[in-house]
């Protein structure tokens, strides 16, 4: 029996301008466009949710964004700070996904089947996922859950801002049969025309279509709709990178100046990635402690060893040594994190095949 896939699309919302808002303060609350100026050649490259409202859009010329809300604000691109905070969040993903695929700055899917975080839920994960995207970047993201591409890209916009929506794999057909053709993955105005002359308005339409009429009509792209109708979706989630850490940073409401309580806050982030480390049967060999003082000043201290840690012990065994070596307990702390990275590939033969969680 095949293996039930999990799925999950996450869509940044109004991202661009969502930064441009965080980082500005003047900016929120406000019709935002982040593009050309109205007087020039340019177009909208995102715009905040309060333009929204006017009718602007991506892709629109700057002249007509300001035709529809004059007292917009224009500011141009910082694609810097976007890729800046795209890493990030895509430092999450990975915190739960085996395979993460990008498909811009502000989204991506993630293949969460085997991951055993949140019970193994993958709506769970999903709304976690949204919440330490929050917690970390001030930014809010919405998500779809289902059993593939397809459905998780559409789940993704069904409750945007903000939103989380999943398609269970019992109602996957149902589903597509009630959305308009135009929700479908790669239907633009011109698609959408030609389906429409068809007759095709729906997803239940479709349906009703058999393969060998949709490719009379639609030639190489008929397998996809015919597929696509019926909650159909085989593509895999194909990273285009192989994961080289993993870990989890916490910033504290005030500034802490004790060791040992900062002690325990390194254990606690030590279990967390231990049983991430364990659920994506990952071994590192080396474990490295962030510190960031009061003073927004940031260290690392790291630790390496030519055998990989099997347990959560070893890994807390080096905890100690390395606040050692930072100013915790002379200096005020406000986050630390902890990593662990250079991973075994499995070729040694007398390696341990998966971390083992001693509590």
């Amino acid at each position: 029996m095949a293996i039930q896939r999990k799925i999950i699309h996450v869509d940044m919302d109004a991202f661009f301008a969502s930064v441009e808002q965080r980082d500005n303060p003047d900016y929120r609350g406000k019709p935002l466009i982040v593009g050309g100026q109205p007087n020039s050649r340019g177009v909208v490259a995102a715009c905040s949710y309060e333009a929204r409202e006017f009718g602007i859009h991506s892709a629109m010329s700057c002249a007509q964004a300001f035709k529809r809300c004059p007292q917009a604000l224009f500011v141009p691109p910082r694609f810097e700070a976007y890729q800046q905070v795209s890493k990030q969040i895509r430092e999450i993903f990975w915190r739960y996904a085996i395979q993460v695929e990008p498909l811009s700055l502000d989204e991506a899917y993630l293949d969460v089947t085997y991951t055993e975080s949140c019970g193994g839920s993958a709506t769970k994960m999903a709304q976690q996922i949204r919440k330490e995207i929050l917690a970390e970047t001030g930014l809010i993201a919405s998500a779809g859950v289902s059993y593939n591409k397809f459905l998780a890209k559409i789940a993704s916009d069904m409750d945007k801002p903000d939103g989380l929506y999943v398609v269970r794999p019992e109602a996957g057909e149902a589903f597509v049969a009630s959305l308009p053709i135009k929700k479908f993955y790669g239907v633009g105005p011109a698609t959408e025309k030609k389906l429409h002359k068809l007759g095709i308005y729906t997803g239940k339409d479709l349906q009703t279509w058999s393969r060998e009429d949709l490719q009379q009509v639609l030639g190489s792209s008929a397998e996809y709709f015919y597929l696509a109708a019926r909650g159909i979706d085989h593509r895999p989630v194909k990273s285009s990178r192989v994961r080289k850490s993993l870990g989890k940073e916490t910033t504290f409401a005030k500034d802490i100046l004790d060791r040992e309580e900062l002690l325990e806050h390194a254990k606690k982030l030590a279990e967390k990635v231990s049983l991430r480390l364990q659920a994506q049967k990952l071994m590192p060999k080396t474990i490295t402690l962030k510190v960031k003082y009061g003073d927004f000043k940031q260290i690392t201290r790291a630790f390496s060893q030519p055998q990989p840690f099997t347990n959560l012990k070893d890994i807390e065994a080096q905890l100690p040594k390395l606040l050692d070596q930072t100013e915790a307990g002379q200096c005020p702390v406000r986050l630390i994190g902890l990593t662990a990275s250079n991973f075994d590939n499995g070729e040694d033969d007398h390696s341990p095949q998966q971390l083992i969680l001693e509590l």
